[in-house]
């Protein structure tokens, strides 16, 4: 877990699940980014670029590739921002919620758990 502070002030946090709930980055291996949250006063000073460059460079010592989960409602908009800039791709699954991938025709209810998962290749 990376824990950012301006001055004295708690500003954001981070944390790697070396191991990932999600099946598709459980079964490849691949690291996932979680709780990643800059309070709101914060945002748009780099802290997230600074929380995030710090994760990378930590899952990259075991693994080229990095994921992340994205929430899919305007609440998630700037971090589905900042995951893009940063070169994060969908990773072909589509939406995951609750352990099931959501199809075509079927109705889900829009929530927090609704989201789509994102890789970057490191190197």
């Amino acid at each position: 877990m990376y824990v950012a502070f301006v001055e004295d002030e708690f500003a954001g946090y981070l944390t790697i699940c070396w191991t990932s709930t999600y099946p598709p980055f459980r079964a490849a291996g691949i690291p996932e980014i979680v709780d990643f949250n800059v309070l709101p006063k914060f945002r748009r000073q780099r802290i997230g670029t600074v929380l995030m460059d710090r994760a990378e460079g930590e899952i990259l010592r075991v693994s080229d590739v990095a994921g992340i989960g994205v929430g899919m409602t305007a609440d998630y908009g700037a971090a589905q921002r900042l995951y893009i800039i940063r070169g994060y791709i969908p990773d072909g699954h589509g939406l995951y919620q609750r352990n099931h991938f959501p199809t075509h025709g079927e109705q889900i209810t829009v929530d927090d758990d609704l989201a789509l998962f994102l890789t970057r290749k490191l190197r």
